[in-house]
């Protein structure tokens, strides 16, 4: 495949910005499932030690960005713990996302869930919330566009392959809330609560998908068509897609019993994948 001009070009806006160890795309351009508009998901991986000019980057992303005067980025940590912080550009037209990472703190991270400990923390933008394994599905999957230390072959050699301590790990944290969401929207159901049995159901439904991709042993960086992605699984529960449609469909005319009904046929088809 020939080099994107577009890569080439951020690559050398931002390669040589004080702090940065490596220079990354990530996201569905990264894992080859991204379509025309996707967008292009941009790591700038720092350590600890040597902290990241975001005056810097923010001279680096005014040359590159459509309209630089209205061109901003936030300091490390503006958007919390795990989203860290970054900017959102439009470059030749294309939407670029910027996102921060500590490298240090990507490698602790993954010991940890190499041991086979993984937290969940509330995340705006990540309806589920933000599991910590996300960042080692980020380096196991990222494609390196500057990496000259190698720090992100690195860690790569520690995502890749898949533990077995992490894929146990997911599944005890996320297969008891299927039935304990379905439960608690059973019970909004008979009061005709029909945006609380979304929520619960919602949550159920995320659990399948991060047990399902466990059990797959495959990374889920991202809640947005995960439950797709699951559905094409070589391990995974048949007519997955449409079942959920359905789930859907019944929540949006008001049929709150019979949803649930379908995600306690699913949790069961789940658990006899995982027994």
């Amino acid at each position: 495949m020939p080099p994107d001009p577009l890569l080439t070009r951020l690559t050398f806006a931002l390669a040589d910005v004080p702090g940065v160890q490596a220079v990354v795309l990530g996201g569905s351009r990264a894992r080859g499932s991204a379509h025309a508009a996707s967008d292009y998901d941009i790591g700038l991986y720092f350590k600890t030690a040597i902290p990241l000019d975001t005056e810097r980057v923010l001279a680096a992303a005014k040359d590159i960005a459509d309209d630089p005067a209205t061109t901003t980025v936030t300091p490390v940590g503006e958007w919390g713990q795990w989203i860290v912080g970054g900017a959102w550009l439009s470059v030749e037209g294309r939407k670029v996302d910027l996102l921060y990472r500590d490298a240090d703190a990507v490698e602790a991270v993954i010991e940890s869930c190499c041991a086979g400990v993984v937290t969940m923390d509330y995340q705006p933008g990540h309806p589920h919330g933000f599991c910590s394994a996300i960042w080692m599905g980020e380096i196991a999957y990222c494609q390196p566009l500057h990496d000259p230390n190698g720090v992100i072959a690195r860690l790569k050699s520690i995502a890749l392959p898949y533990p077995p301590a992490l894929r146990a790990a997911l599944i005890r944290r996320f297969q008891w809330e299927i039935s304990f969401g379905v439960e608690n929207a059973a019970l909004a159901a008979a009061r005709g609560e029909q945006t609380h049995v979304a929520g619960c159901l919602y949550r159920s439904l995320a659990c399948i998908a991060q047990v399902l991709f466990a059990l797959n042993q495959r990374y889920l960086i991202n809640e947005k068509g995960a439950l797709q992605e699951a559905a094409r699984l070589p391990l995974t529960i048949p007519h997955l897609a449409q079942q959920t449609n359905k789930v859907w469909r019944l929540i949006g005319t008001g049929a709150l019993a019979p949803a649930c009904e379908i995600l306690r046929r699913i949790d069961r088809q789940l658990k006899l994948l995982t027994s």
